[in-house]
């Protein structure tokens, strides 16, 4: 099992500056790349103000918060992935990008390099189709916020190895991960849970079973979570709630994944939780 001491990360936003935190604090140089030099210093910055929270809240110390953020380097040359041992791609949930990305990837790095990607929901073995080493990629599904969410799904496409599934699920327990393995499949498992547990919430709030309230306080005081379906919805974003249930209902053909007509109504409206300060709930 090959060590990994260098990681290249492709996308400076959420979920790659927060994979690129996770590396950095485990002690692991990482490069993270982004097509803009402004994205990458945004990126960057996000990993600076995200370890002074740590900081204040006596998480690490100074010296571990200047050690880590020395480990980080920004780039907008793909050619800067060249000495990774692992390439993460953390773009934007779209295929035609990630394909672009990953075949960029694939022409630059070492032939021994290890490629991921972050998806949520896309095909690891479609993903992999396009690459001249199908066998060394895999799926490391990161969980926001990352450098605090404990959990990585490993996802094994068709043609992934299992000397690829075994390093990369070693590494993320050196990231003080926990991984599961997970085989391809919409939505793999958490999502595949979680996206139509939402929906069905969605469901019963159209149907006027309870107040958006009242179903949240249902699922968090009768069923543990920690905060409800539908404020869990506005943070996730209603329109990759929505997308997420398009992708099951089409790829399952199974009327169970139909997204909930006021999900749509609420979408078409513009109303997609957070970002847009309003949702289920207002953020004003």
């Amino acid at each position: 099992m090959q060590a990994i001491e260098r990681v290249g990360v492709i996308g400076a936003g959420t979920m790659g500056n927060g994979i690129a935190q996770a590396c950095a604090t485990a002690g692991i140089d990482v490069v993270m790349v982004d097509v803009a030099q402004p994205a990458v210093d945004r990126g960057v910055a996000a990993i600076g103000t995200s370890l002074d929270r740590l900081q204040k809240k006596d998480k690490i110390t100074a010296e571990a918060r200047t050690a880590a953020l020395a480990r980080v380097r920004g780039a907008t040359d793909y050619a800067q992935l060249a000495g990774a041992k692992l390439v993460i791609e953390a773009a934007t949930e779209n295929l035609e990008l990630k394909l672009r990305i990953l075949k960029q990837a694939d022409a630059i790095v070492p032939a021994d390099t290890l490629i991921a990607s972050n998806t949520s929901s896309i095909s690891i073995t479609a993903l992999a189709a396009v690459l001249n080493r199908p066998e060394q990629f895999v799926g490391m599904h990161f969980f926001n916020p990352v450098p605090l969410m404990a959990l990585v799904e490993v996802i094994r496409g068709l043609q992934t190895s299992d000397a690829t599934v075994a390093t990369v699920g070693a590494f993320a327990e050196r990231l003080g991960k926990t991984p599961i393995i997970v085989k391809n499949s919409p939505g793999f498992v958490v999502n595949r849970i979680l996206c139509p547990m939402i929906n069905e919430a969605v469901f019963a709030l159209q149907e006027g079973l309870a107040s958006p309230e009242g179903i949240d306080d249902g699922m968090r005081l009768g069923c543990n979570h920690p905060i409800g379906p539908l404020a869990l919805a506005d943070m996730i974003g209603l329109d990759v709630l929505l997308a997420v249930m398009n992708v099951f209902y089409a790829d399952f053909n199974d009327p169970k994944y139909r997204p909930a007509p006021l999900l749509k109504e609420m979408v078409a409206a513009g109303y997609l939780g957070r970002k847009t300060k309003r949702g289920f709930y207002r953020y004003d």
